[in-house]
């Protein structure tokens, strides 16, 4: 057992002052915070107060400073364009000086927001830390999300700039962005001063004379910026996360507990140290991207993949082995729907073999809840711990996981093993009661939450009063259910409430719902979570139809289809529907999406004691076992 985890963890708890002050040592300060923990404006907790550092400076700058420049930051490795490139750390403050330079000549200030539609490119990246270091505020948006969501972002955010290149590259297809730009700027009713194009060389944008600015023309043409001092509780970016309503919502990130957090995690949680190279396969549009492919990595001084592909597909499900033999990569991050998407391409692993891959320590996986199946496969083949662990958007680094750099506990399949130092974590019944050990209920954290995690949400205290403490007084409530055993390990089971998540992207079926809705035939509707043996769970329409409609179903359902995909985009995954006479509620007219998802799924399920007509639920039944659901 983990001796430094215990006293670690227990410290956290005992003494959160004495504990996450003693963290930020390892960060550069300009002015040391007069708090650590500021509680004045409870239960909206605040860390470091007073504090002055610049994210950027610690990321890149102080790298340089202390004779590390000639070291990779980056690598770009991208099998859909068939290129690499390297970027050392001197390289990358040189470019992230220039478009921050850039920036400013565009008039952005300390505070402005930008909005960056990117796809997995460096650029991308640079973009980010450009923000960071004068101040500006930046919110990434998924690059390819439909122009409706993106413009949502937009009047929300209300970028005075928005940086994004002429395509993204989704496997095999090239797909423009700036005519999805330029229709989401159409319909959005803030409009940016500028726009900053990448051009690539498979897709030339059409730039839009005196809003429009080519990326390297742009670059070459700025006086590179300095770092700007910044408030530890400064926001450094606004990351948009599903909500049930169709306002997005905005989760804030402060500066200073950020930096300490993430620098924190890297060295006692992943085990990775300076010099070494981390790979996180995930997109900058998430927060893994955020976390662990640019600002973690780079305060701990590592190279950090930058990876423009796919598991399968870009050209094989040897895509990853190849990455990690290339880079002699030390820690890699993933989803676990990659690596069931390799695992139907390649059940045997045989293109493991085709690859040296001994550099490879550990596999983390996180996104989504990791089924015993695909870990024990990765296991077996990767001949490494595989860790299992969970967190949020919220909360922006791990809650729970098996910490590699304090020493690993044993391996329970289907559990993330321990809550980290700086989480108390609790199982309670909705009466606000500790659950026995072993017993399901809502995961909640003890207030005050660590540092790094989400003080508010963007210009909304109320609605982030409302989603997060105001279940259970004193507590952040995760909207994850769960248990803890009698060894402490967490099991994190199902999301209490309607996000489902498709490939470890947690989407509303809320918000698939409302784009269903809006269809002319369509009288009600519901979408439920499917389980998918590749993607964890995929969306579900189930629709009612208006009286009368009289027109062929497929057609609808085509119409459907095509709805959300336009509307929120490819994300989605949405791909099928069926339609029944009604849908079964209960007595106060909510829809027991929850009891239609377990006879989706061919679960054990009880009646409902409210339910209002129990015999809809077998007309469901049979239409969910028309098209192959409800075995």
């Amino acid at each position: 057992m983990s001796a430094q985890y215990q006293e670690m963890y227990a410290r956290s708890l005992a003494d959160p002052v004495g504990f996450w002050a003693d963290a930020a040592k390892a960060i550069d300060w300009l002015t040391p915070p007069a708090t650590i923990l500021d509680d004045s404006a409870a239960p909206l907790y605040r860390w470091y107060t007073g504090g002055m550092l610049n994210m950027c400076w610690n990321a890149v700058d102080r790298h340089v400073a202390a004779g590390r420049g000639a070291q990779a930051a980056f690598i770009h490795d991208s099998p859909v364009t068939d290129t690499k490139r390297t970027i050392t750390y001197a390289e990358l403050r040189d470019l992230v000086a220039g478009f921050a330079g850039a920036l400013v000549g565009a008039g952005v200030v300390k505070g402005d927001r930008v909005i960056i539609y990117m796809p997995m490119i460096p650029e991308a990246a640079v973009a980010m830390l450009a923000c960071a270091r004068i101040g500006a505020i930046h919110s990434v948006v998924f690059g390819g999300f439909a122009p409706h969501e993106l413009a949502t972002r937009i009047n929300d955010a209300k970028p005075k700039v928005i940086v994004t290149a002429s395509c993204g590259i989704e496997g095999s297809k090239v797909l423009p962005y700036k005519p999805m730009l330029d229709a989401a700027i159409a319909e959005a009713s803030h409009k940016p001063d500028h726009c900053f194009i990448v051009q690539r060389p498979q897709v030339q944008a059409q730039l839009l004379p005196g809003r429009d600015l080519d990326w390297n023309a742009a670059l070459a043409a700025a006086t590179p910026a300095d770092c700007v001092p910044m408030e530890a509780t400064d926001t450094l970016y606004v990351l948009y996360t599903s909500g049930t309503t169709g306002q997005p919502k905005g989760v804030v990130r402060d500066t200073g507990g950020y930096a300490v957090a993430l620098q924190w995690t890297m060295e006692h949680f992943y085990g990775v140290k300076p010099g070494e190279v981390f790979w996180a396969a995930s997109d900058v549009g998430w927060v893994v991207g955020h976390s662990y492919i640019v600002y973690g990595p780079l305060l701990q001084g590592c190279t950090s993949i930058f990876y423009e592909g796919k598991p399968v597909g870009t050209p094989d499900a040897g895509a990853f082995w190849r990455v990690i033999a290339d880079h002699k990569v030390v820690a890699f991050f993933t989803a676990p729907t990659a690596f069931r998407a390799i695992k139907r391409e390649d059940p045997q692993a045989l293109l493991i073999k085709d690859y040296d891959i001994s550099s490879l320590r550990t596999l983390f996986l996180a996104g989504e809840r990791s089924d015993p199946d695909t870990l024990q496969w990765a296991e077996a083949n990767l001949k490494v711990p595989v860790i299992d662990h969970w967190w949020q958007t919220e909360t922006g680094w791990p809650i729970a996981g098996n910490p590699v750099g304090l020493g690993l506990f044993p391996v329970k399949y289907g559990s993330t093993t321990k809550p980290l130092p700086g989480w108390d974590i609790r199982i309670l019944a909705p009466d606000g009661q500790e659950v026995r050990r072993g017993d399901i209920g809502a995961i909640v954290a003890k207030l005050p939450l660590p540092p790094g995690t989400l003080p508010t949400l963007w210009n909304a205290d109320d609605r982030f009063r409302k989603s997060y403490l105001a279940d259970f007084a004193g507590y952040y409530q995760t909207s994850d259910a769960g248990f803890i055993d009698a060894d402490g390990y967490i099991y994190v089971m199902a999301r209490t409430d309607d996000i489902i998540n498709v490939a470890g992207h947690r989407l509303s079926t809320g918000a698939m719902e409302e784009v269903l809705s809006g269809h002319q035939d369509v009288a009600e509707c519901a979408v439920i979570g499917v389980a998918d043996e590749l993607k964890g769970q995929l969306p579900l329409g189930l629709v009612v139809l208006k009286k009368g409609v009289d027109r062929p179903y497929a057609d609808i359902l085509a119409e459907l289809v095509k709805k959300v995909r336009d509307e929120i985009g490819p994300v989605a995954a949405f791909k099928q529907a069926v339609i029944v006479d009604r849908l079964p509620k209960t007595r106060s007219g909510k829809i027991l999406r929850g009891t239609m998802q377990k006879i989706a799924d061919s679960e054990s399920w009880k009646m409902p004691a409210t339910i209002d007509d129990p015999a809809i639920l077998e007309e469901v039944a049979q239409a969910l076992r028309d098209v192959g659901y409800a075995r």
